[in-house]
């Protein structure tokens, strides 16, 4: 199904945008006037990761008029493996001015007008206001569902992308374009649980995938700037770069929907964090009041070589990141194990006195899995604060990071 240009053409083409374009322009589904609405546009790229810096890039050389980038980190030696956009001279540099930089050397006709700051509700529908589209390049739960209302809102479409290790997905999100359009929360009524989805940082992704489906979202985008061909609008595109696989999947508007059903109950920005959750309500109480510094730990590991104190310090990462970095003295038991309860069979018995701490990359698993542990008994059962990479960055900075 077709749908209307989301924006009108520019008044003309440069001699020099004639050249550049050129092979836009003999394309007879785009032609001149494709390419002065593509001039025209203002989209809005949320994200200079894995996703956006594809997209960034393709939406610069494809010529749209005025990009806009919402992103607030720091470029990290780890992002060079994916994010294309940024290099080893970018390290430590704001990912939005390294993406800027980028965007004018590949096209200088380009307005990039940078928005250096966290997404939140005090600030994302100022942000959002005066661009035709959206490309969602986010990597969590909570900013997915605010950029999906605050869109929703204001009436403005946006494409939605997602990786994981091998796998990704987009989609087209429009309700304004058509009654029958769906939104994300129709698709993803509600959020996983807590600790159930890792994210790319805790399980990983193929670098060249983000390239795989951050051009998917440009595709769609010139697709609706334009007016042509048919855009994934009640769609959904599955990719799995293992097998080689694509699919395509019908996405129906839920009536039920609390944001675009019959009868809403979303009619506001919401509580996002909440509504999402980091960990699980038992791993928070289980966490509080059981949770130790890298530097506690530290000397817990002395004492216990002194032999004044007795404990087991559990990795419950997985076996790859364990051949990373570690904390000396740790025993690898991964998470997996204490959800399906073969873990208990690997610790000291619960009389034995023994204490059991636990520690994962961050501190998001091992908060997950010292909920099971203290609720088999371990009373005195505690995890490490940020984790492994709290130890590197705080104890032994001689270790990798990732």
């Amino acid at each position: 199904m077709s749908f209307p240009a989301l924006v009108e053409p520019a008044d003309e083409l440069s001699i020099d945008e004639v050249r550049r374009y050129s092979r836009h322009l003999i394309i007879p589904d785009v032609g001149m006037t494709g390419q002065k609405r593509l001039k025209n546009a203002k989209v809005l790229v949320i994200g200079a990761g894995g996703l956006g810096s594809p997209a960034l890039l393709y939406l610069a050389a494809a010529g749209v008029g005025t990009i806009g980038i919402a992103e607030f980190d720091e470029v990290d030696e780890s992002n060079l493996q994916r994010q294309i956009i940024h290099g080893q001279s970018d390290i430590g540099r704001p990912k939005a001015e390294s993406a800027r930089d980028s965007i004018l050397e590949a096209n200088p006709y380009v307005n990039v007008v940078v928005h250096n700051e966290r997404l939140d509700n005090d600030n994302v529908m100022a942000i959002f206001e005066g661009y035709d589209l959206i490309v969602d390049g986010t990597d969590n739960f909570a900013t997915r569902y605010m950029v999906n209302d605050a869109a929703y809102f204001l009436k403005i479409p946006y494409v939605w992308g997602s990786i994981y290790r091998f796998d990704g997905q987009a989609s087209v999100f429009a309700p304004s374009l058509a009654d029958e359009a769906p939104c994300y929360r129709c698709l993803y009524p509600e959020p996983p649980p807590p600790g159930m989805v890792p994210s790319c940082a805790e399980g990983g992704v193929l670098g060249v995938l983000c390239a795989s489906i951050g051009s998917i979202q440009v595709n769609e985008a010139i697709k609706l700037l334009t007016g042509i061909g048919d855009p994934a609008i009640g769609k959904l595109v599955i990719y799995d770069a293992l097998e080689l696989e694509w699919r395509k999947l019908k996405v129906r508007k839920d009536p039920n929907c609390a944001l675009c059903g019959d009868n809403v109950t979303v009619t506001g920005l919401i509580d996002y964090d909440s509504f999402c959750g980091a960990i699980s309500e038992e791993a928070a109480d289980a966490a509080a009041g059981s949770t130790i510094s890298v530097t506690q730990l530290e000397h817990m590991l002395k004492e216990r070589a002194e032999g004044s104190r007795d404990f087991v310090l559990v990795d419950v990462r997985e076996p790859n990141e364990y051949e990373i970095n570690q904390i000396p003295g740790s025993v690898l038991i991964p998470k997996g194990e204490f959800l399906n309860g073969s873990a208990l069979e690997k610790l000291p018995a619960v009389d034995s006195g023994t204490q059991i701490v636990m520690h994962c990359k961050s501190g998001v698993r091992s908060a997950e899995t010292l909920a099971i542990v203290q609720g088999a008994g371990y009373a005195d059962a505690v995890h490490v604060g940020g984790g492994v990479v709290a130890w590197v960055n705080q104890v032994d900075p001689s270790q990798p990071t990732y």
